[in-house]
């Protein structure tokens, strides 16, 4: 039945679903200040070192798929330019380069999003939520028929997926405590852009050419690729907006 994943995926889910709500406060207490412990001052001095107050005002996660990285930046001014931290190996991925489009498919969303959810109870070591579905996603699953959508998306540590962004443990660490001391300090958000690969114009065209079978996936990155080109200009964060057709109509800086 379209939108339901196999019997045995549909178990999986469940079982991660579960694990996702994080183990027992009591038995992870103070896991924030244990990582914090194990960092000293490493944390704070890794941006200090490329210029950035800690803790920041303004903090990005760029995720990239076909290339399995992620990258952290950060700056101190919501309108000023930010500067790159770190970038991170993105340790396990499921599924295909394209968005999320339904519970079970086993995708990593693609899009523009923010941190929701701060867990750090979760059984993946420390876990950021990704606000998946966001509205774009909801109107296009609209279109397509397609429910449900999914959720609890997260970068987590651990080296296991089935539709998040894991990290190692020591760099969600790093991550997940640089977002969390943003927040506390400076009520600060943390965004999220996730592309399906680097979408510069020889990447998005290769793409194109070579897979043909993600054909249906080209005018999203096409959307994409206007807020990647505009944060590549100017290293700034972008104005956008969500479309009632569900389209990203970005507003570049």
């Amino acid at each position: 039945m379209a939108g339901q994943p196999p019997r045995n995926t549909r178990l999986f889910l469940l079982i991660a679903l579960v694990l996702s709500a994080g183990a027992a406060p009591a038995a992870a207490a103070d896991r924030i200040d244990a990582a914090r412990a194990r960092m000293g001052d490493d944390l704070p001095r890794l941006f200090t070192d490329r210029g950035v107050a800690y803790p920041p005002r303004v903090l990005l996660l760029r995720a990239f798929k076909a290339e399995g990285e992620l990258e952290l930046w950060a700056g101190a001014d919501p309108a000023g330019a930010l500067t790159k931290i770190k970038t991170y190996p993105i340790c396990a991925a499921s599924g295909d380069l394209g968005p999320k489009r339904r519970q079970g498919d086993l995708q990593v969303p693609e899009g523009f999003y923010e941190v929701d959810r701060y867990n750090k109870w979760s059984s993946y070591h420390l876990s950021l939520g990704i606000n998946y579905p966001n509205r774009a996603d909801r109107i296009i699953g609209r279109q397509l028929h397609t429910k449900p959508l999914g959720g609890n998306i997260f970068v987590h540590g651990d080296c296991v997926t089935i539709g998040c962004l894991p990290l190692q443990d020591e760099p969600i660490e790093e991550v997940f405590v640089a977002a969390w001391d943003a927040r506390q300090k400076h009520g600060a958000k943390t965004h999220v852009h996730i592309f399906p690969a680097r979408l510069d114009d020889a990447s998005l065209a290769g793409l194109i050419r070579t897979r043909p079978d993600l054909a249906a996936h080209v005018r999203l990155w096409e959307q994409l690729k206007a807020g990647h080109d505009a944060f590549e200009h100017n290293r700034r964060l972008f104005g956008y907006r969500i479309d009632e057709a569900g389209r990203y109509v970005v507003n570049p800086r």
